[in-house]
């Protein structure tokens, strides 16, 4: 008699690996997550930050995101005294926008990539599948980075548009196999 019923069981010994930053990595590559844009328009110019770590559905009264944010992040202080943030999700053919975005050239980030500002200096970009205007809810510290609530003030979405992933250390897309009819 089974154990635990429906749960499969492994082939092989499991193998416990030493607590490393590389062996952490290595693991949470294994779950795909999507890829946003956070981004504002300051004095005139675009800042922005590509992240995977990006949580949709935390909150629903009041609508609330969350983003974790490297302490070592150039771009983050900028943004963080903004009264408004964009987050753009990223499609599945943009993954050439994404490493363009994420670049450490800053000048060259936001080189023809279409992108819409509100009047808090929240920026979108013009051809993402789903996009949201926010504000800082709350932050907190975790260890090497924060953790940063965001209100949703605004959200906007293209009906079947498929979103990018970040998965084994890649911008990916999803399969067909993976998406609804």
């Amino acid at each position: 008699m089974e154990k635990h019923p429906g749960i499969a069981r492994r082939h092989g010994p499991i193998v416990h690996s030493m607590l490393t930053d590389s062996t952490l990595r290595e693991a949470f590559s294994h779950f795909p997550q999507g890829v946003v844009l956070v981004a504002a328009e300051i004095d005139g110019v675009p800042h922005g930050l590509v992240a995977s770590t990006f949580t949709v559905g935390v909150s629903l009264d009041p609508p609330l995101v969350a983003l974790a944010v490297q302490h070592s992040s150039q771009t983050w202080p900028l943004l963080a005294e903004r009264p408004g943030l964009g987050v753009s999700l990223l499609g599945r053919d943009q993954s050439g926008v994404a490493r363009q975005l994420a670049s450490t050239n800053r000048e060259r980030r936001f080189a023809g990539v279409g992108v819409e500002v509100d009047g808090t200096g929240a920026l979108t970009l013009e051809d993402a599948p789903a996009t949201m205007t926010t504000q800082i809810y709350a932050t907190t510290a975790a260890g090497d980075h924060d953790m940063v609530l965001l209100e949703v003030l605004t959200i906007d979405s293209v009906p079947g548009a498929h979103a990018m992933v970040f998965h084994r250390s890649a911008f990916k897309e999803l399969s067909a196999k993976d998406l609804p009819a």
